[in-house]
């Protein structure tokens, strides 16, 4: 098990710390050493042998915690959120060494946090949990792409998925009408047989903020007038905080750097019809 806090023997040097599990089992001396140099070698640490917890930084400090599970050669490792007491840039890199790690052991690895980065990048299988309940289990894309209901929906993307609350109205041409006073967004024709047995329900839509965008890219997006609240340049993006009526709640779309709204002022946005999500309001599930 790797933990939040590296938990070292700030006696003894990196060579003892890792040895020291391997040692108490009564492992030949030989052995011991061969398996510290090659968990070394792999975290590029054996530089830092001799020296002790203190004179290492917090990203040594984890590899040494990391080398002190390694050589134990486990069939399964325990990550408990082992990268949260580390600065961001730190906490980037440490990410990619884990995943080379992985891949070079080939060794199961369940890793706890809350960092939905570190999931979505790192893991090969996402376990969403919500209150010890489990949410969903499925691949990164898949529970980004198909969440199983509002939490997961929710928790999952940054900034995080938008949500109106509403019901579809029409069977012929059906639309879904937005209960904060905004505008009536016309849903896909294709799709028609999905929306009708749900048509007078009360639903929340779902929408990603990178399928809200400033110009119109396919026949499925819809025009919406919206009043731009706050303009969040972030360097290749842009992050629109919007609203669509004087009772409306404050919603985000992700647009590129060349494209400026002034804050305070009416814009058109463009929703993606073809990237909505529904979920039935009173369960949560989606729909």
């Amino acid at each position: 098990m790797v933990f939040q806090n590296y938990a070292l023997y700030p006696h003894m040097t990196v060579y003892d710390n890792l040895a020291f599990g391997l040692k108490m089992r009564k492992y030949p001396k030989e052995e011991v050493r061969e398996r510290v140099m090659h968990a070394a070698q792999i975290l590029g640490i054996h530089e830092l042998l001799e020296r002790k917890p203190r004179a290492l930084s917090g990203g040594q400090r984890q590899r040494v915690a990391l080398g002190r599970a390694i050589v134990r050669q486990p069939r399964v490792f325990l990550f408990d959120e082992p990268l949260s007491n580390l600065d961001a840039s730190l906490r980037a890199q440490m990410r990619t060494e884990i995943s080379r790690l992985h891949k070079r052991l080939e060794t199961t690895m369940i890793y706890v946090t809350h960092d939905q980065i570190e999931a979505m990048s790192m893991g090969d299988r996402i376990v969403v949990m919500n209150n010890g309940i489990i949410q969903q289990i499925d691949s990164p894309l898949s529970i980004y792409n198909k969440p199983a209901n509002l939490f997961v929906a929710g928790f999952i993307g940054t900034p995080t998925m938008n949500f109106f609350e509403g019901r579809i109205a029409g069977d012929d041409a059906p639309a879904f009408i937005m209960s904060e006073g905004g505008p009536a967004l016309s849903l896909p024709e294709r799709e028609r047989g999905r929306f009708a047995p749900h048509s007078g329900k009360q639903l929340t839509l779902g929408i990603r903020p990178e399928h809200i965008t400033a110009k119109s890219h396919n026949e499925y997006c819809r025009r919406v007038p919206v009043r731009i609240e706050v303009t969040e340049p972030v360097g290749n993006e842009i992050f629109l905080h919007f609203t669509m009526g004087p009772s409306a709640g404050q919603h985000v779309s992700r647009i590129p750097a060349d494209v400026q709204p002034a804050a305070g002022g009416a814009f058109d946005l463009y929703f993606d019809t073809s990237k909505l999500h529904f979920f039935d309001s009173a369960t949560g599930s989606a729909m």
